[in-house]
């Protein structure tokens, strides 16, 4: 894929210092960049990297003002960051636009396709299953009975949709994922030993969401497991049966939400949070990254944090202490001295 900085600057809305017909044919950093790339500068801390690039384009906000010659094309916009993002999609956009079915490949007769479908190598859709249009199915992907994909949704490579999810439109799934698998359900028994207690629930993903590789979405006991509108879930995120999350919501790496919890709408989750279940956590919370949630947060737009989760300033008050605990020690052991040396003083006068 080529085009020129013209064709670019029009995509941007953006205006030309330099050259027009210079064609780019790929991206880059501008501290890497080669001739043929496109880059971009909105951190000022890179803006020694401009006098000196080799990037035949570069993309810069509409600010800056240059301190010296610059030997690459130039496209000014308001913002370079968010214009070089929209490339990046659209880039992204022309490198996975793939179509047809590729062969081996299984789609059950009865199936229902929408228009302008990919289907890759040795990828399974089940009987009753109902692809929207534009739909990408890539390679070694499994898509079970009755399974329901709404318009431009993406399974990348390896994931599996077990029989009766409800994927929305929009949604990305990468390599990896499992929506559906059967919920951590099983009842002790007088011996010591445990009956499974059978999954027979599904999965709902709204539209715009985002799904890591390597993720779990357990399938409901009874019900529905939910993942609202625009939710964004990292890579290898353990979601139990019955959790429902709320719209907006953005969870990293290596967290896991047990069984029943309702976690709401535009809370932040960052990585490693462990979360108990059969509670909630209001709307606009902000859980710090190796936070444990051993009962529900009723307070919105609270910052939280801590092994044991806790008020977010509660916890920073606590880590200065835990800061100072060598200095207290200190004066305990001087304090103990002087205590013992005046009860010594004591005892030996007459």
């Amino acid at each position: 894929m080529q085009f020129t900085a013209q064709e670019i600057s029009l995509m941007l809305n953006g205006t030309i210092e330099g050259n027009p017909q210079v064609a780019i044919s790929k991206l880059a950093k501008i501290e890497e960049a080669s001739a043929g790339a496109l880059s971009f500068l909105a951190n000022p801390r890179y803006e020694q990297f401009l006098y000196s690039t080799n990037a035949s384009v570069v993309i810069v906000n509409n600010s800056l003002v240059l301190n010296g010659p610059v030997n690459a094309t130039l496209i000014r916009v308001n913002d370079a960051y968010n214009a070089f993002s929209v490339l990046l999609e659209k880039y992204n956009t022309l490198k996975l636009n793939k179509s047809g079915i590729e062969q081996p490949s299984f789609i059950s007769p009865g199936a229902v396709t929408g228009s302008n479908i990919y289907v890759g190598a040795f990828a399974y859709i089940g009987d009753g299953a109902r692809l929207g249009n534009n739909c990408k199915i890539y390679p070694n992907t499994y898509v079970g009975d009755n399974v329901t994909l709404g318009d431009n949704v993406t399974l990348f490579s390896g994931v599996k949709i077990y029989a009766d999810c409800v994927i929305g439109n929009n949604v990305i799934i990468h390599s990896g994922a499992v929506i559906g698998s059967d919920g951590f359900g099983f009842a002790p028994t007088a011996d010591g030993s445990y009956n499974k207690v059978n999954q027979i629930g599904n999965v709902v993903i709204e539209d715009n969401v985002e799904i890591g590789a390597n993720t779990t979405i357990d399938c409901a006991t009874m019900g529905s497991t939910v993942i609202r509108k625009g939710v964004k879930l990292d890579n290898l995120i353990q979601i139990a049966h019955n959790v429902e999350i709320g719209s907006n919501t953005v969870i990293a790496a290596q967290s896991g939400i047990s069984g029943s919890t309702k976690i709401g709408e535009n809370v932040i989750m960052g990585g490693q949070v462990g979360v108990v279940g059969h509670i909630s956590i209001a709307k606009g919370s902000q859980i710090q990254a190796q936070t444990g949630i051993n009962k529900s947060v009723d307070e919105e737009g609270k910052k939280w944090a801590g092994i044991l989760v806790q008020p977010y300033q509660s916890f920073l008050r606590s880590q200065l202490v835990v800061q100072q605990l060598p200095e207290l020690k200190k004066r305990i052991e001087e304090l103990e001295k002087t205590i013992a040396e005046l009860r010594n003083n004591t005892v030996t006068t007459p």
